[in-house]
């Protein structure tokens, strides 16, 4: 029976509906036809959501879209500007920078690639930078948002398995560094083949400045990482405090939020925040489903039965969840699909943190993986650029994200040694 329920979800999504749609419609029509009692949808997608750590979730999307509001993403491109626009591709690497820096407002890939490219990607063209490039780029550089902290799916990966967030955090500080780093140097390559223009260089004074106008967005970060860290406060009580500050920067130090910005700011992250909980209650009961028919186990058999090399099952579930990420939202993904693989990965020996974020990590490259790599479609319609050539631009920059999650995949130092100091 279990194949009409994977029938009916991947229907759904070839036509279109939106995922929490195609798996409340799919395991809807199983629980009718299997005969079990409609009171089984509340009560699962309930027991889904009534989750202490999920409570952060909007508080986190709330402080990310009110620093959003008060102009910190200009702020965070000026800075970055200031300090790289003088080389050579220097505005692609700002573009980077940018996405480093605003990882730690917004936490996911997507509101990365909008927020961002709605400056940067106009930006580049003006200044005579491919438009392809610019989007490949821009879709590229959001990925580096779910890795560094505070990132939502190491939330929701944590609250799926009861593994410490703060540990998840740290564990994705170096891989995403890494990940940057690496999307710096062949952005760095391209921009000397194809002669890429530069700035005048910024004199220190304007550094500064920038630096000052910055500097905020930069404490949130810490504050949020480190308060977690030395257990100052829960990743919940850690998305309120991020509200407060957020609250306080932009409208008492910025003086760009009012009553009317924060509303529309609070409608928007309300909206956000339902349709996140609307998937979270449904992948619940997807997950239950899967597991009453012994979906996980058999998918563990099935890969064990290949093989129980632990390097030879990274390499399939590396590949199985780039494919997953390429054609599912990170979240959706991580709901559905991670709690399975994990087991496959401990039965192997691997460390369940280095697997979280071997697991998003995989799914955050999908978003820039064709056919349906999301961050690419946001990319391309902020630039008025078809679908095939932004994909097409981003090749070196998904070739450089795979070799570092190979790295991080066979060296586990890269994910454990900073969790390895809190123990």
């Amino acid at each position: 029976m279990v194949w009409l329920l994977f029938l009916l979800f991947f229907l759904l999504l070839l036509l279109r509906f939106p995922i929490a749609f195609a798996l409340g419609l799919s395991t809807l029509a199983y629980l009718v036809t299997a005969g079990y009692p409609l009171i089984t949808v509340p009560l699962k997608m309930y027991s889904g959501i009534d989750v202490f750590v999920l409570l952060s979730i909007p508080g986190f999307i709330l402080a990310g879209n009110l620093m959003n509001g008060c102009g910190m993403t200009d702020r965070i491109i000026r800075f970055c500007n200031n300090m790289v626009g003088h080389i050579r591709g220097g505005l692609s690497l700002a573009n980077i920078g940018a996405s480093m820096v605003f990882s730690g407002i917004s936490g996911t890939a997507i509101s990365d690639t909008a927020s961002i490219g709605s400056v940067m990607i106009p930006a580049m063209k003006k200044e005579g930078y491919e438009a392809d490039f610019a989007c490949a780029v821009t879709a590229a550089s959001s990925t580096i948002g779910p890795i560094i902290p505070p990132s939502l799916p190491m939330i929701i990966a944590g609250s799926l398995t009861g593994l410490s967030i703060g540990k998840l955090f740290l564990a994705g500080a170096v891989p995403g560094l890494m990940l940057a780093m690496g999307l710096m140097m062949v952005s760095l390559i391209i921009s000397q083949k194809r002669n890429h223009p530069k700035q005048a260089k910024a004199s220190w004074r304007m550094r500064g400045k920038s630096l000052i106008h910055a500097f905020w967005a930069l404490l949130m970060t810490f504050i949020i990482l480190f308060g977690i860290i030395g257990g100052l406060f829960t990743p919940t009580e850690a998305s309120v405090i991020a509200v407060l500050y957020a609250l306080l920067i932009g409208t008492f130090f910025y003086r760009t939020l009012n009553w009317k910005s924060i509303a529309a700011v609070m409608k928007n992250s309300a909206g956000t925040t339902a349709s996140l909980m609307i998937l979270v209650g449904f992948a619940n009961l997807f997950g239950w489903i899967l597991v009453s028919e012994q979906v996980p186990q058999g998918l563990a058999d099935l890969l064990l039965s290949i093989t129980e090399n632990k390097f030879l099952l990274l390499l399939m579930i590396n590949i199985l969840l780039i494919i997953i990420g390429s054609f599912m939202e990170t979240i959706a993904a991580l709901l559905i699909v991670y709690p399975i693989l994990l087991k496959v990965a401990v039965f192997a020996g691997i460390d369940p943190i280095q697997f979280s974020v071997i697991a998003v990590l995989n799914l955050i490259i999908g978003l820039n993986t064709p056919p349906v790599g999301v961050c690419l479609f946001v990319a391309s319609g902020i630039g008025k650029v078809p679908l095939e050539k932004v994909a097409k631009a981003g090749l070196p920059f998904l070739l450089i994200s795979i070799v570092v999650l190979l790295l991080v995949s066979y060296i586990p130092a890269l994910s454990l040694y900073l969790p390895g100091l809190f123990d």
